[in-house]
């Protein structure tokens, strides 16, 4: 969970895999997101262009943030933190 007093930020970002991300946040955390399932379940077109690898490695860190194409798609830092609502498989023990 994010500490509320502490200003929390991405300071680096770095493609691991098509379209799943290592992220390194201001207080340490290290964290690895997957979009693939978000990206491809989405009915937007404004976030299917992403489907594309190429556009999907066009991210960048601004002022903290995670972000595509000036803000064009971007997630809530406490979400890609907690690597949570970002449309991840749900995987189920056997």
């Amino acid at each position: 969970m994010i500490e509320e007093s502490v200003p929390l930020s991405i300071e680096k970002a770095e493609q691991i895999a098509e379209y799943r991300l290592r992220l390194y946040f201001s207080d340490g955390h290290i964290q690895e997101v997957d979009l693939e399932n978000f990206l491809f379940s989405s009915t937007n077109p404004h976030i299917q262009k992403y489907q594309d690898p190429e556009v999907f490695a066009g991210f960048e860190i601004s002022d903290g943030d995670l972000q595509w194409n000036d803000y064009d798609l971007c997630f809530s830092l406490e979400d890609l933190y907690e690597n949570k609502n970002l449309g991840n498989k749900k995987h189920s023990a056997a």
